[in-house]
Order: structure tokens, then sequence, then C-alpha cells
């Protein structure tokens, strides 16, 4: 079953083109980074893929669930980053992931062994009962990819879940996300604009002026150019 399979997808903002004709599948367990300089287009891919706005133009699949006929089932499969930070800083990292599990509908033993399993999963668990606010922006990012995961999704979308951080703590998340792709299963999109967060061996979509250019093995796409150097041959910008 595709993790994620998008066809055919368009959006205009009025007379503005932000996306056009946008093709492509990611498969279960497979990390795709889609990259792109700040208006290429990304955000308005994502805010799509999680229904935040919608579009006649093009087909969304998530794990087989369809967008438009089956919404609900579609989105219950879905884990989301989102670029800016929905945490609520004065609740302990603890409660602020109950919240998010009662939001699925899940509670009890349950509900604790899935935030457990979250925690552990990102090195979280030993902060479980500090205040948010307290947390430096690393430990937040993964606070919030943990309460991503608590309902079990198929598909992880990150939408530039690096920004502010410094390279140490951007290598640590991307190695973490990483890992939960390839030992997790998960289907993971992660949107970006930054090349040195991309692996030779990831999916690859370089997006520009809403366009798709490329769909491939990072490695196989570059060649024996460096990424950043093959983006910009692409694109005229820089990455």
């Amino acid at each position: 079953m595709t993790g994620l399979r998008v066809q055919n997808l368009s959006f205009s903002y009025g007379a503005k083109t932000a996306l056009s004709d946008v093709s492509f599948e990611v498969a279960p367990g497979r990390f795709c980074a889609l990259l792109g300089p700040n208006g290429a287009g990304k955000s308005t891919l994502f805010a799509l893929l999680t229904r935040l706005f919608t579009t006649p133009d093009g087909t969304i699949e998530i794990a087989g669930h369809d967008m438009a006929r089956e919404p609900r089932a579609a989105l219950r499969q879905m884990g989301v980053v989102f670029q800016q930070p929905t945490l609520d800083l004065d609740l302990t990292v603890r409660r602020n992931l109950d919240y998010f599990a009662a939001l699925h509908g899940l509670s009890g033993r349950t509900a604790r062994a899935r935030i457990d399993e979250a925690l552990d999963r990102l090195g979280m668990r030993d902060r479980a009962s500090e205040l948010v606010r307290t947390l430096n922006g690393g430990h937040r990012r993964r606070l919030e990819i943990a309460r991503s995961l608590c309902h079990h999704p198929r598909v992880l979308l990150l939408d530039e879940p690096t920004v502010g951080l410094d390279a140490a703590t951007r290598q640590a998340i991307t190695d973490h996300v990483h890992d939960l792709s390839e030992t997790g299963g998960l289907t993971v999109l992660w949107a970006t604009h930054l090349t040195d967060e991309i692996r030779d061996r990831d999916q690859l979509l370089i997006l520009h002026r809403g366009r798709l250019l490329e769909n491939g093995e990072a490695g196989a796409l570059r060649g024996a150019t460096p990424l950043a150097t093959h983006f910009l041959s692409l694109t005229g910008e820089a990455a």
C-alpha cells in the first residue's frame, strides 16, 4: 500500500499559481525530502495534505485513503509537525501529550503507553515532568515529533522542522526522523530548504515556483555534483 500519493495537484491564490500539476508517491518506510526555496510552494502543499486547504484539482491519498472521499480516515493516519511551534509552554511535557492523545480519543492506560513509547523514541522520557517553557529549541522540536507519533500514524509530515535550530541540533533531529522511517516503517515527507539535511539514499523532490522539477533518489539525481550546486543549476537559487 502506498504511504503517500499525490496526483495532478494544483492550487492557486487568485491569479497566482502556487502549485501546478504536482504528482509523486512515497512508499511506506521511505524518507522523502521536499527541497525548495521560500516561495516554492512547500507550505501550500502541506496545507493541502493536512486539509487546511482543499482543491478540486488533483488527488491526495494517505495510507490508501483518499483525502477528498475519506478525510477523517486519511487524517487519522497522519502525524504533522508544522513550521510554527504549537506547544502549550505552561504545561509539562506529559500534559501536552495527554491533551493531544485525548483529541485522538486515547485515554487511560492506552494513552500512557503511547505517550511513554513516543517519549522513549525521541529520548524525552526523563523530561516528562518539565514545563515546556524550560526546554531548549531542540527538545521542543523533539516533543512536537513525539506528539505527532502518539496516535501511531503511518505517514509523518514535517514542514521545515529545524528552522531556528543550531547545526548540531538540526543534525540530531534529522537523524532521529531518518531512524523513525528506517526502523519504524513510517512514510516521511520532510520539507526543507537546506541540502545538508538530505542523504543520498533519500527520495528527493525538488519543487520550484510551484512545479516539481525532479523526483528520484538524491544521490542519483546529483551524480558527482554537490546537491547544493545541482539545486542551484536547476533553479538559479542557492539552497
